[in-house]
């Protein structure tokens, strides 16, 4: 989000001001969304004190506070900057529960620096604490080029610090007392819940939660006996036929979508060298002759792609503990999965359509079979923080949100959901004001999208 466009110094009086802090009172006593006040609160703050930068942390976890509102800095700060508390200028001000004011950032014994914020341009910093009834909600910092803050814009931080409290408060960020609150049953629930995750593909959108699923495990197929009627054997062989020409179907078909994917993580510029190991498996030959020299031994094609990754795993366990062997293994089991869709799909890993797919992790699978789904968003829980998941999700290319604690404590198959992957937010059963402040942002997206055309 760009900088607020600041009053000139000669139009900022007490009484433009004081009007400034009117409005905003008024604004911050009306019932919104938590995602509302993130959205607006800043750059309301920001006019009000004549700031370029206004920043919003939320308290989380174990004293973590995690930038979920800005305005000044680019969109991607928004859930990745993360302070302990007592770490930088703002946690200082959380840890002493007062404000902390620097004329020049740097210089203050407490500064933090974050390379990707392009903060030296605004070295005059502000940080008060968010007072909640028992110690910080949450924290707002303002800064700007030049001109020290004076005791008079402190005071008025410290009031709309007090304002936006109740907001904070009542936004049920659930990991904040996730000790209090006692397990939900499993099968869904109709109470709505907030929990925070790092943003990695930015957008917002609504749909039902549909878990990550994989092939079912399915009994191995056995061999006709010598006294089979000739029409089963003539069935049987047929039936391998078939499987061998679907075997070399999903081959081809993942080999493109895999060529496809490393053209556009090369000319993104994204971390996916991976990739290059799933080219090299689908061009080994041996891999595809076992398969179907167990094709036609009589064990069916999902059976046979599962029993290869085994026999490598095996032998990878066997021969070393070499880390890169293992990885090796697992992108191969992996990759089988796939395959194995690609070529025979299993209704009972089908996924719904247009839903908010959630799960640990994401693999190479989900690029070539959950994709086909269609999902508008997907958010994954702790367990998901490697630099190869980030590079999964943003070639999936929907709205994601990781690193959501509490993910599979509350959500359920079927729970509506609105992945707010700007914030870094997952909102489980939003109320209706979520909903439709999510439809008023779209129309207002889909005007400003005319305008530019």
């Amino acid at each position: 989000m760009p900088p607020p466009q600041m009053p000139t110094a000669s139009a900022t009086s007490d009484t433009d001001r004081a009007a400034g802090v009117l409005e905003f009172t008024a604004f911050a006593a009306r019932p919104m969304p938590l995602v509302k006040l993130l959205d607006e609160a800043p750059e309301r703050i920001a006019r009000i004190v004549c700031a370029e930068v206004c920043s919003l942390y939320l308290m989380e976890g174990e004293g973590q506070l995690v930038m979920r509102g800005n305005v000044g800095f680019s969109g991607g700060a928004m859930g990745q900057v993360r302070l302990a508390v007592g770490e930088g200028i703002t946690g200082e001000a959380v840890e002493a529960m007062r404000p902390v004011t620097a004329k020049l950032a740097k210089k203050h014994a407490s500064y933090k620096h974050f390379d990707d914020l392009g903060e030296d341009r605004f070295p005059v910093f502000l940080a008060v604490p968010i007072r909640g009834r028992s110690g910080a909600v949450g924290a707002i910092a303002v800064q700007r080029a030049a001109r020290p803050f004076s005791t008079h814009e402190i005071d008025v931080l410290v009031l709309l610090g007090a304002l936006i409290a109740a907001g904070i408060r009542t936004a049920e960020l659930v990991d904040a007392q996730r000790e209090k609150t006692p397990y939900r049953r499993a099968g869904g629930g109709t109470r709505k819940v907030t929990l925070p995750g790092r943003p990695i593909v930015a957008g917002r959108e609504l749909g039902a939660i549909a878990a990550l699923r994989r092939p079912a495990q399915r009994p191995s197929e056995r061999a006709l006996p010598s006294h089979a009627s000739d029409a089963a054997k003539l069935y049987r062989a047929s039936n391998v036929e078939n499987e061998l020409r679907l075997l070399k179907g999903a081959f081809d078909v993942g080999a493109r979508a895999i060529d496809a994917l490393t053209v556009q993580a090369r000319e993104r510029k994204l971390p996916a060298d991976f990739l290059s190991t799933y080219v090299d498996i689908l061009g080994d030959g041996r891999f595809r002759e076992r398969a179907a020299e167990l094709i036609e031994a009589g064990t069916g094609l999902a059976q046979s792609l599962s029993q290869v990754a085994r026999e490598v795993t095996r032998t990878a366990a066997t021969l070393t503990r070499d880390p890169f062997l293992e990885e090796r293994a697992r992108d191969i089991e992996d990759l089988c999965d796939a395959l194995s869709m690609l070529a025979d799909t299993d209704k009972r890993a089908a996924l719904p359509q247009r839903a908010v797919l959630v799960g640990d992790s994401l693999s190479v699978f989900d690029l070539l079979v959950s994709s086909k789904a269609k999902p508008v968003a997907i958010a994954l829980s702790e367990r998901a923080s490697s630099p190869r998941t980030r590079t999964l999700l943003q070639l999936m290319g929907a709205p994601a949100v990781a690193e959501v604690q509490g993910l599979f404590r509350w959500a359920a198959d079927g729970d509506l959901a609105l992945v707010d992957a700007d914030h870094g937010l997952l909102v489980i059963n939003p109320s209706k004001a979520e909903i439709a402040a999510l439809r008023e942002r779209r129309r207002e997206d889909a005007r400003a999208h005319r305008q530019e055309a």
